[in-house]
Formats: structure tokens, sequence, C-alpha cells
């Protein structure tokens, strides 16, 4: 049963409120990474003082993938007050009304926050573990963001054996690996290869990062490949590089052969056919790497990625030393969650996508990492907040809300849908400055063609008339 409605900060996100400053959201279109890149280090830079370092230098990367698109001035700090805002009484006689909207159907939790101050403004059953489709990939995000960083990149590797007969092609995990950065990877290695005087070898890879299991338990998927190490593409068959496609059955051995292919024709010839083995203790030959951890997590949100988000969940688990399964993330990611403070009881991460059912998250831990991630303290996990899509503009949401209404462009939110799961988590502007952070989470509910509109309603309440 839901816990009783309540206006009181929950004493699991008690600490939440200290020291965090108001923020602003303003949406007007996609823009370029370019911007993306420098509203980042705004927003990271201390609200106290006129200095900025810059990040240290992270390896060069050839054809870094595009970042998911955003919307210009995503976070403006607000070194002013927070302004007094609506009385916690008045909130909930809005929304009470369209939490009982029948298309929610009857198992439903809300909770709402001001992330200036971290107090709760409006619970209904805060605190009660729900199935939380994608929503769950904020959690996902937020763990790799603290225990990575923002600038960590994923590397693919190629490494040859002391007598130069062999070379290992290595996956660290990197599921945007794609043809172009394959092909540079190929020729690198040919180049290393014939400066040793090398033109022939043998070919194997190495995609043991990943223990297994390999397929997560909805079994073969168009909306997940096979999870393993080396991939191209996320194993998608079909061009595009978002949504449902159809998969390989063989990720890692598939690339392999790619890489063989490119190998020959920048020189090498590779003997026999492909075969798994592994990577020789020498240092590597050549290397490429992902887009930084930042770019991973907005277009995991945008974009709704599950094979990006089951491989921030298992470098998450790299990090902190667990095996890199579907249990030894679930397990890096609740741990990760707890040190920064945030109230994980009942909390369940089967998986780092959502697609399991059996995963559980409450609508407080939710708005607790939405208002983390607000933190001035925790500028590494401002790209939750930059990475939600915007309402009627970009990801997930280009398609919701209507471009008249209060939350087109004032509401940033990650989607969440499986049958009879429907859930909205993320933060919008009100009109007198405030950025509140919110999560609703519906169960049992009879047709997304119902839920998500009343979703949508209840956001946009948020933001009040314009």
């Amino acid at each position: 049963m839901p816990e009783p409605r309540t206006w009181q900060l929950t004493a699991g996100s008690a600490a939440l409120g200290l020291a965090l400053a108001a923020v602003a959201v303003t949406a007007a279109g996609p823009w370029d990474s370019g911007q993306r890149t420098a509203e980042r280090t705004r927003a990271a830079a201390p609200a106290t003082g006129g200095a900025h370092h810059a990040p240290p230098p992270a390896p060069a990367a050839p054809r870094r993938p595009a970042p998911a698109p955003s919307a210009p001035g995503v976070l403006t700090a607000l070194h002013a007050p927070a302004p007094a805002g609506r009385p916690a009484q008045d909130l909930a006689a809005v929304l009470v009304p369209l939490l009982a909207d029948p298309g929610l159907g009857p198992l439903r939790t809300a909770s709402v926050v001001d992330t200036a101050t971290g107090r709760q403004l409006y619970g209904e059953g805060a605190g009660t573990p729900m199935p939380p489709a994608s929503t769950v990939k904020i959690a996902t995000a937020a763990a790799a963001l603290s225990a990575l960083g923002p600038d960590h990149r994923i590397p693919t590797t190629v490494t040859a054996t002391p007598d130069g007969t062999t070379v290992t092609l290595t996956g660290g995990g990197d599921p945007t690996l794609d043809p172009a950065r394959l092909k540079a990877l190929a020729t690198d290695t040919a180049r290393a290869l014939t400066a040793r005087g090398h033109t022939s070898v043998r070919l194997t890879y190495d995609a043991t990062l990943y223990p297994g299991p390999t397929l997560h338990p909805i079994g073969p998927n168009e909306n997940l490949a096979p999870v393993v190490a080396l991939m191209t593409r996320a194993g998608r068959l079909t061009d595009g590089d978002s949504g449902p496609a159809p998969r390989t059955a063989d990720p890692a051995g598939d690339t392999a052969r790619a890489f063989a292919d490119l190998l020959t024709r920048a020189g090498i010839t590779t003997t026999g056919a492909p075969a798994p083995g592994r990577t020789p203790r020498t240092a590597p030959l050549a290397r490429t790497y992902s887009a930084p951890l930042a770019d991973l997590v907005e277009r995991t949100l945008t974009h709704s990625d599950n094979d990006l988000a089951e491989a921030l969940a298992r470098q998450t688990a790299l990090a902190r030393k667990h095996p890199a399964s579907f249990d030894g993330a679930a397990r890096a990611v609740r741990d990760e969650l707890s040190r920064l403070g945030l109230p994980v009881a009942g909390a369940r991460f089967a998986d780092g996508s959502g697609l399991d059912r059996s995963d559980r998250v409450s609508a407080a831990l939710l708005t607790g990492l939405l208002t983390r991630a607000a933190d001035p303290a925790h500028p590494a996990l401002r790209p939750v907040l930059t990475g939600l899509p915007v309402g009627a503009f970009t990801g997930t949401l280009a398609d919701r809300f209507d471009t008249a209404t209060a939350g087109a462009g004032h509401v940033r939110a990650k989607t969440g849908t499986l049958t009879g799961v429907n859930t909205l988590a993320g933060t919008v502007v009100t009109t007198d400055g405030r950025l509140l952070a919110f999560a609703f989470l519906a169960g049992r509910t009879l047709s997304p063609y119902e839920a998500q509109p009343a979703l949508d309603r209840l956001s946009a309440a948020l933001a009040g008339p314009r």
C-alpha cells in the first residue's frame, strides 16, 4: 500500500537540501556539441569564484559520436535566494485530482522536490518502491558518473604477442564503437605492425571483460543486443543509432571479422578466421576511445539507449571492483547511490536499462538523484540533467506535450514504458523561476495512450500557467 501523503522531507532525502543552488532551464530546440560542452563547463564551475580550471585532457578519440540533442541554456545557476513559491497545500490541490486520472491505473506514487532547498513539496507513496521502467536509467547514469567521472572514456584496444605473430582485439565495453572508428583502429594497427616488420598475423578477440550472462532476462530482443564487451553499433543490423532494431546474436565475433577485413585492406594478411583469445600482457599496439562518459550519459537518457545503459552499469561495476555482470552491476549501482547519501531502501537494480520488471525504485529516490545532480557540490552529476529529453523537442519526449502547453520546452524528463508500467521523472521550471524535481510512477496501467498524457499533465501542471 502506498504510504500516507506527506509534505515533509523524508529521512532519506534530508541531506539533499544542504547548500543546493537554484537552477533554471530554458529550451529552444536542438543545439550543437560546442554549445553543450560550454554549458556543461559553466554549470560545473564553482558558484563562488571567477576562476575556472579545465578538466585534465582525455586521450584523443577519432570520430567521437555526436552527443544527444539538447536545448540551449539548460542550466544557469541563480545566485539569488530561491523565492518562496507555491505553498505545499496549493500544490496538492493541483496534483491530487490529476493523480486520480484512471489512465494511471490503481498503483501510483509521486514526489516533487524543490532542488534549491531539497524540501519535498509533495509526496504520495514517495518512499514505496515501484517498477521504474526506463526511469531507472537516471540511477544508472548517476552511479556511473559518480564512480568514474564525466571525462572517463571506454577503450577498445589491439595488442600483439611478443613475437608479433598474433594480435588480439579487446573490447572494453563500448557499444558506440562504429565502423569508422574500427577502420581507424585497423589502420593504426597495420601501421604499427608494418613498422615492426609484420605483414601477416593471426587475429583473436577478447570479450571476457563481461563474465556473462550475455542475454538479458527478456531474451533476444530488438531493444537490446547481447550484453558483451566487444560490439559495433550495439549489434544493430540496420541503419540508425537509436530505437529498436534487429540485433546480431554474435556482436563480438561480427566485430572481429569486420576488423580482420579492415586489416587486410590496410595491408595486413590475417591467417584463418578470428577466434576468441586472451589479451597478451604487453602494451597495446593501437586503441580507440568512446566519447566522454558525460556524452554517453546524455545519449543514454535522451534516447533511452538500453545498450548504453547496460554498459554504464558494467563500467560502474568495474570501477568498484565488482564483476561486470547483471548481478555485479546491481551491487555497484546500489553501493554508489548509497555513497551519495540517497534513500536506497527497498531499491533493486536488476539491470541498468529498466527492461527487467523486477527493478524497484521509489519516487523519492528518483527526485533525490535529480536534486543531487543540481547540487553545485556534485558537478560531475550534471549530465543527468542536461541529458533529459525536452518536452515537445528532443528524444523520447519529442512527440509528447503540445507545443502550446506549459510543459513544452519547460519539462525535461526521462520516460519509462513497459506493458502496464508508465513513469516520468525529471525537472521543470516554474513561472517564478524555481527548478523542481519530480517523479510520477504508475503501475497496472491499461494503456500507454491513456497513461502517458496523464503523466504529461502532471508534470506540466508543476510549471504553472504560461
